[in-house]
């Protein structure tokens, strides 16, 4: 690799994101709801029902999750062009309801899409539904046709729907780029 080349910093190991991991109510639900709304594909079943739950200490630590917590199905899931999503089932003593932006973690799921009003409504179709209507980037981010919208997935998880296919006002200012798939 060139020692100039800013995708790929000398010494650096990170390639980029390989998967997203999400925990869902039901993974046979949430399968179909990416599936519909985001055109994934299952990969495969690293943890199906009919050979779970896995739980104990070696769970527990490994996870650390409270005792007692029993992981009941798990699912890689493949985006067309990004990273896989993967999906997990719980069962246990302890559950919250899913993360708002205002909470402390990892909050939202961003995907790029090519026709934004398309992919909302492909969302909804599918049993999520948007916050609001699609609105412009700002800032930074501005141009004619970038846009975002969020969602919410019908078990309550933030979803955002993004386009920026004109040029950033960001762009003028450096020259490393934000990863586009």
């Amino acid at each position: 690799m060139p020692p100039d080349d800013p995708e790929h910093p000398r010494g650096s190991t990170v390639r980029g994101i390989d998967h997203v991991g999400v925990t869902v109510p039901d993974i046979d639900v949430a399968t179909a709801f990416f599936a519909r709304a985001l055109d994934a594909e299952v990969l495969y079943d690293t943890l199906r029902h009919e050979d779970g739950p896995k739980s104990g200490a070696g769970t527990a630590q490994r996870l650390g999750v409270p005792p007692g917590t029993e992981e009941r199905a798990i699912r890689m899931l493949a985006l067309p062009r990004g990273p896989g999503l993967e999906l997990f089932e719980f069962g246990g003593p302890r559950q919250r309801e899913p993360a708002l932006p205002c909470d402390l973690g990892w909050q939202h799921l961003a995907v790029y899409v090519d026709d934004l009003d398309h992919a909302l409504a492909r969302v909804e179709e599918a049993g999520g539904h948007a916050l609001s209507a699609p609105g412009p980037l700002p800032g930074p981010e501005a141009g004619p046709r970038n846009r975002m919208a969020y969602a919410r997935t019908p078990w309550g998880s933030t979803l955002e729907l993004i386009t920026y296919p004109d040029p950033q006002p960001y762009e003028e200012h450096t020259p490393r780029r934000r990863r586009r798939p």
